[in-house]
Parts: structure tokens; C-alpha cells; sequence
């Protein structure tokens, strides 16, 4: 009976880790924190503080706060639940808005004449879900693995950008990437094909758009 007990408090506490992941790591954070870091390491971090808080908080309303307000409302006026709305077949109409966000976010970048690298991080996102959001219609995709994976490629095309090496900054990227996909198939959100599949758009994306914007 003891040993019945300790499993599922083990089973609770795994699954309760899962969701706390899935949670801190949701895609919608990332290019938030990006900016962050760019604004910290890159030559970015000689604008005035109140520069960086005002771009700071244009991006979290685009990305986080705006995407997160209108999924809402739609999954609301639906009556479904989170995990009723996870469906592949429910999808298309959060990525169709998420994607006009990030594409308003992008063209107000460019207005501004921001770095192109920093554009590169939106494009990189944007791309990620305009692709998650055509191949859905065919398999459901793991967008929190797409995500991280995204992170790992815009990692390595940054490493050219900037000329650094990135070894030890990959290896957290891999780590973190490994935890949220690993969450995710914990919390049966995804198959491991879906999993693979979101990983693999992601990097790609993620290299790619960082690279050549």
C-alpha cells in the first residue's frame, strides 16, 4: 500500500513538473526573451534603458500579451476547454491570429529601422508558425517543440552573425529543447512524430530567417 502511495505521489510530482514546464517554456514567452538577451549581449545594450523597456513591452503586447487575449475570447465564444481546443482540426483559426500579430509586429520593426537581426528573431517566429500552421492541416505539430527548436537554429545563424562560439549556450538551448519535448509527451499533448517534426521546423526556421533577413 505504501509503495502504491509513494508511486503515484512520484506520478503527481512528474506530471506537475510537465505542466510547470510546458507553462514557463510556452512559445509565446520566447521572443520576449530574446529581446532580453539581445539587449544584454548584443550591441543593442548602449540604448537607453527606457529604449529597451518601451521595445521590451511593444514585443510582449505583439507576441504574448495580444495573441493570448484573442485565443482566449475565441475559446471562449466556443465553449471549449484547453485541451478540447489543443485539437488539430481547432488550430487553424489561434495560428491565423497569432500569425497577424507577429506580422504586425514585424512590419512595425521594420518601420522603426530596427536591426535586422532583431527582425530576424520575429521573421524567424513568424515563419515557425505560418509553417506549423500549413502543416497542421495535414498532421498536428508540436508548436512548444517547434519553438524551442527555433531557438537552437536562430542560436546557431547568431553564432555567424556575431562570430562567437556558441557551444556552451547550444548546449543549454538542447537541454531546455529535450526537457519541453519530453514535458510535452509526459503530459500525452504529442506523439513523438509530432514531436520530431515540430523540432526539425523549428531549427530550420529558426536558422534560416535569422540568417537571411
Amino acid at each position: 500500500m505504501q509503495e502504491t502511495t509513494t508511486k503515484s505521489r512520484a506520478a503527481s510530482l512528474l506530471v506537475m513538473t510537465a505542466q510547470a514546464i510546458s507553462m514557463l517554456y510556452a512559445p509565446f514567452y520566447l521572443p520576449v526573451v530574446a529581446f532580453i538577451v539581445l539587449f544584454m549581449f548584443s550591441y543593442l545594450n548602449m540604448l537607453p534603458l527606457a529604449t529597451k523597456a518601451v521595445l521590451t513591452l511593444v514585443v510582449y503586447f505583439f507576441t504574448l500579451l495580444l495573441p493570448h487575449i484573442a485565443i482566449y475570447a475565441y475559446r471562449k465564444i466556443n465553449g471549449w476547454t484547453r485541451h478540447q481546443m489543443s485539437r488539430r482540426e481547432r488550430r487553424f483559426v489561434p495560428y491565423i491570429m497569432s500569425i497577424v500579430s507577429y506580422a504586425a509586429l514585424l512590419y512595425l520593426l521594420y518601420s522603426i529601422h530596427m536591426p535586422r537581426f532583431t527582425l530576424g528573431v520575429i521573421g524567424g517566429a513568424l515563419t515557425i508558425q505560418i509553417v506549423c500552421a500549413i502543416v497542421n492541416s495535414r498532421i498536428k505539430i508540436s508548436t512548444h517543440a517547434a519553438a524551442s527548436g527555433g531557438v537552437i537554429g536562430a542560436l546557431m545563424a547568431f553564432s555567424f552573425i556575431f562570430a562567437f562560439n556558441p557551444t556552451w549556450w547550444l548546449c543549454l538551448t538542447v537541454l531546455l529543447c529535450g526537457m519541453v519535448c519530453t514535458a510535452r509527451l509526459i503530459l500525452r499533448q504529442h506523439t513523438y512524430a509530432e514531436i520530431g517534426w515540430g523540432v526539425a521546423v523549428g531549427l530550420v526556421s529558426g536558422f534560416i530567417s535569422v540568417l537571411l533577413i
